[in-house]
């Protein structure tokens, strides 16, 4: 993004984010049915990658202004209630996990559940989508920024830890191979 974003840009940056968004809304609401089968834990970590790329691209734009610095209402947010029972349930075995939110002010892990930061990111990134559908990308892009910075980032980059953690010590924790006979 160049310092002085035209509307094109940002309209450009909002479809870009749009759909990251759209991407990562459906693919969490198929995992948490059921559809992703034994591939659960790879494919959250895949949907939640791609929506931190979304993440980075606003926090590496200028902050996003709105002009009467005021957020339209955009209504009731939808019940996520469901995706998150859902996903609770597909990652029984590892939904708890300790993470340390802020490496340079906390100083103790805390627990944590990847099916609450899961869809808590889901949360925000819906209310700025909402915006997008009604045909405010500006606002859209200001509430997708705020809440990254605020909110969904910590919590997408913390389940991104915790997710490739579990990838890792899968592939990692092999039982080595026997050495082939002479």
């Amino acid at each position: 993004m160049s310092d002085t974003n035209s509307p094109q840009d940002w309209n450009a940056l909002a479809e870009r984010v749009a759909r990251h968004v759209e991407n990562y809304l459906g693919g969490l609401e198929a995992v948490a049915r059921g559809e992703a089968g034994p591939h659960t834990v790879p494919m959250l970590l895949l949907e939640v990658s791609q929506v931190i790329l979304a993440g980075a691209q606003l926090g590496a734009s200028q902050d996003v202004i709105l002009p009467d610095n005021w957020e339209p209402e955009v209504g009731e947010d939808p019940d996520l209630d469901a995706v998150r029972q859902g996903l609770a349930e597909r990652l029984l075995a590892i939904d708890e996990y300790v993470e340390v939110f802020d490496p340079y002010k906390d100083t103790e892990p805390t627990s944590y559940r990847l099916s609450d930061d899961l869809v808590d990111v889901a949360s925000d990134l819906v209310h700025g989508l909402r915006h997008y559908q009604q045909g405010r990308p500006l606002e859209a892009l200001w509430w997708w920024q705020y809440s990254y910075f605020n909110h969904w980032g910590n919590h997408a980059g913390a389940a991104l830890r915790a997710l490739h953690a579990v990838v890792a010590n899968a592939r990692l924790n092999v039982a080595e191979e026997a050495p082939a006979v002479r």
